[in-house]
């Protein structure tokens, strides 16, 4: 099966959902079978997921979090100083490179206490995966996940559209992201594409003929 595919099924598919609101308005989004470190848990009334913090390693990954985020807004920022004053622009880039290296020592770290990564169906629109416990359709959830390879951490919340019980005992839930910020949009849609081009180089390379 090919490992990205156009959703078209406007309400469920393979793990999650489109919202009406997007139905409505005809947006499609391409999912990926991905390979992410997944941490979730469910909202209570009214509680949001930057709230959902229970200390010690969600509050470092809430950290990190907003420092991704951080350091995508402020890109616009850094093309502007190169344009006026390139030497400036060149050192910035260099204490950007240093926070980078930070921050991925800090996903390693966050990377033990979420446990082993697994498999994933992702899109821009909400996010498919297979839980040991049914989660009732209307939950709401914050979910934190690394994207690998460049350990981008990204705190979301979500809504469960879905439980799906599976012939092995698990099941397969499907939720919609709710309330994405265009930071947390793009990022994850930056995401995609690579990986997109990614596991369309790797096909070649494996149909290529052996010199």
């Amino acid at each position: 099966m090919q490992a990205t595919q156009l959703l078209f099924d406007h309400h469920r598919c393979h793990g999650f959902a489109m919202s009406t609101r997007d139905a409505d308005d005809r947006r499609e989004y391409y999912r990926i079978e991905d390979t992410i470190a997944l941490e979730f848990q469910p909202l209570k009334q009214g509680e949001t997921a930057d709230g959902s913090s229970s200390g010690g390693a969600s509050e470092l990954f809430d950290l990190l979090s907003e420092l991704h985020l951080m350091d995508f807004e402020s890109q616009h920022l850094l093309r502007h100083i190169h344009e006026r004053d390139r030497t400036l622009a060149s050192y910035l880039k260099v204490i950007n490179k240093r926070i980078d290296l930070l921050g991925q020592a800090l996903a390693r770290s966050l990377l033990r206490d979420i446990g082993p990564a697994r498999q994933v169906t992702l899109s821009e629109g909400g996010l498919g995966f297979t839980s040991g416990q049914p989660i009732e359709p209307g939950t709401r959830l914050a979910i934190r996940m690394v994207l690998m390879p460049q350990a981008l951490g990204l705190l979301l919340s979500a809504l469960v559209i879905h439980n799906q019980p599976r012939e092995d005992g698990q099941f397969d839930i499907g939720t919609e992201f709710d309330a994405l910020t265009d930071a947390q949009r793009q990022l994850l849609a930056r995401h995609i594409l690579q990986k997109q081009a990614q596991q369309r180089r790797q096909a070649r390379e494996r149909s290529s003929p052996s010199s």
